[in-house]
């Protein structure tokens, strides 16, 4: 088997598990204006459509325990179930391995099995990938916004509205993907949702550490009646505070890779034009 060949079976097969996983992304990616949280279920897109039919005619595998939560976290709960997920992960390492099937003769047979098992195991393993990348964008848009949204909790509390009736009025007048998420356990709990289970669906959906201090301070309003307004003050200072804390770190962590550029390409270039000028002059 020759080395292009190797190469070219490789790119092939890792192709396929890419290809798979961006259909995936493509069409379950929420649009930021309209969160997926906002708008129900909606219907997959063809390519996942098309995923989920092969998976569940050929069978999957048993979701794992914490598959739900990462779901959840990822904003696709409402769209994808565990069952969904994993079809979607068996098809992919199908489409992966029939492709590599195809290939087998001009990569020497039994020569590339293990190149082939290889790009099988990626294509099962890139849609968890895909959910942890998820997951932290959502996460991180979601923190830029979690202290301007609990501020106008605050308001509506303050104003006399109920916890209930105050995340609703919030999600309606703000357009980030946090107060979307806000509305939709207003609408859970309207529909008859057990507030428990709304709040730890909420939990669940914005693994933030100041969401889980509101959840945390909804119960406690809820069962011992303890005002509510100054919780949320206290836990947007925080949020502020954290974030403050995360961007000094961040700017801290960039002196380093700056000065490693200057030295690496700007020294090395204004020495060179010294050198250019010094070789010209003699």
């Amino acid at each position: 088997m020759s080395v292009a060949a190797l190469i070219a079976g490789l790119a092939a097969a890792s192709a396929v598990a890419a290809l798979g996983a961006a259909a995936q992304a493509h069409a379950a990616r929420p649009p930021r204006a309209e969160p997926a949280a906002d708008r129900g279920a909606p219907a997959p897109g063809p390519a996942l459509a098309a995923l989920l039919r092969l998976g569940r005619r050929t069978g999957a595998p048993r979701p794992s325990r914490g598959l739900a939560g990462r779901l959840a976290a990822a904003g696709l709960d409402a769209r994808l179930t565990p069952a969904d997920l994993m079809a979607i992960k068996g098809a992919t390492v199908l489409l992966v391995a029939a492709v590599g099937l195809t290939l087998l003769p001009a990569l020497g047979g039994t020569a590339a099995l293990p190149l082939l098992l290889v790009a099988a195991g990626g294509g099962f393993l890139v849609p968890d990938r895909w959910l942890v990348l998820r997951a932290r964008r959502r996460a991180a848009v979601m923190a830029v916004e979690v202290a301007d949204v609990l501020d106008l909790l605050r308001v509506g509390v303050a104003a006399g509205r109920g916890p209930v009736r105050a995340l609703a009025e919030v999600g309606r007048r703000h357009p980030g993907l946090l107060a979307a998420e806000l509305r939709r356990t207003a609408r859970e709990i309207g529909a008859g949702t057990r507030r428990e289970e709304a709040l730890e669906a909420l939990r669940a959906r914005c693994p933030l550490p100041a969401v889980a201090a509101l959840v945390a301070a909804l119960r406690r309003a809820e069962r011992h009646g303890v005002p509510l307004a100054p919780a949320l003050a206290a836990i947007a200072a925080d949020a502020r505070a954290d974030r403050v804390r995360l961007l000094a770190d961040h700017a801290a962590r960039a002196a380093p890779k700056i000065q490693l550029v200057i030295a690496l390409l700007l020294v090395p270039g204004v020495l060179l034009l010294v050198a250019a000028a010094m070789v010209s002059t003699l």
